[in-house]
């Protein structure tokens, strides 16, 4: 698979045809948490919109449910969250608006820690940013303004190839359009903030009701607990890698390139 292509959802795996789009979005999970770590029915638009405008954002949601789809969008995929019920299109849309409103030292770009209260109690230290020098600010309005740009000219691309309204297209003409060359530096902007928005820590806008976390059997972060020697050294149950020969299809998709 070339950087950018998109595994269509509605096909099964095949040797022919490679593996399904879940097949590659769930090999990956471990390094977006940690570069970042039951289905949800939450409202998948978020209550209100930092950067997108409500069409933009209609075209982000489409885009990242094809990536990452869900119930709604791949019958095969019941019983998983997909881009839409993590709310992934939130995550990227308060990332590209976390210096808007900077009134204070600290906006949504770090989070504090070391740890929230979801296996402990007292406060979610998590949801505590780290306030950000000036240099870094700087750093950072660079960094989301080259991104920004990406979104609204990404989103421009999606909908003249469709025609008009990417988010009105057809499912199987959405895949096609973000699978064209004109799309695939948008495209992988997409796939990288939808793993980022599906398996991040919650604080940060996406992952709603750990609806990503819960997919993979992964308890996310469970300090001051820890891990005892025996925890670390025996599974933490199904491994869904595992089981579904994940590994293997996409080592046998990386052969084939």
């Amino acid at each position: 698979m070339s950087k950018g292509s998109v595994v269509p959802a509605s096909k099964p795996a095949t040797p022919e045809g490679g593996p399904r789009r879940r097949t590659v979005i769930t090999a990956m999970p471990v390094a977006a948490v940690l570069g970042a770590a039951g289905c949800t029915a939450s409202p998948a638009r978020p209550a209100t919109l930092e950067f997108f405008a409500g069409h933009e954002a209609a075209v982000v949601r489409a885009a990242t449910a094809r990536i990452a789809p869900g119930p709604r969008d791949d019958p095969a995929e019941a019983g998983h969250p997909g881009a839409r019920e993590a709310g992934v299109t939130g995550y990227i849309d308060k990332m590209l608006g976390a210096l808007d409103a900077l009134t204070g030292p600290a906006p949504a770009i770090f989070a504090g820690g070391p740890w929230s209260n979801r296996h402990t109690a007292g406060p979610d230290l998590m949801a505590r940013f780290i306030p950000l020098d000036q240099v870094t600010i700087i750093a950072w309005r660079m960094r989301l303004q080259g991104w920004r740009t990406q979104y609204r000219e990404g989103v421009a691309t999606l909908d003249r190839l469709a025609g008009g309204d990417f988010a009105a297209a057809a499912p199987q003409d959405q895949d096609k359009i973000l699978a064209r060359q004109e799309a695939s530096a948008f495209t992988s902007l997409l796939f990288e903030h939808t793993l980022e928005g599906m398996y991040a820590n919650p604080e940060y806008g996406g992952n709603r009701g750990l609806a990503g976390w819960r997919d993979i059997g992964f308890p996310g972060d469970i300090q001051p607990l820890g891990y005892p020697p025996a925890e670390v050294e025996r599974s933490d149950g199904r491994d869904p890698v595992a089981d579904t020969g994940i590994v293997a299809d996409v080592l046998k998709l990386l052969r084939a390139l």
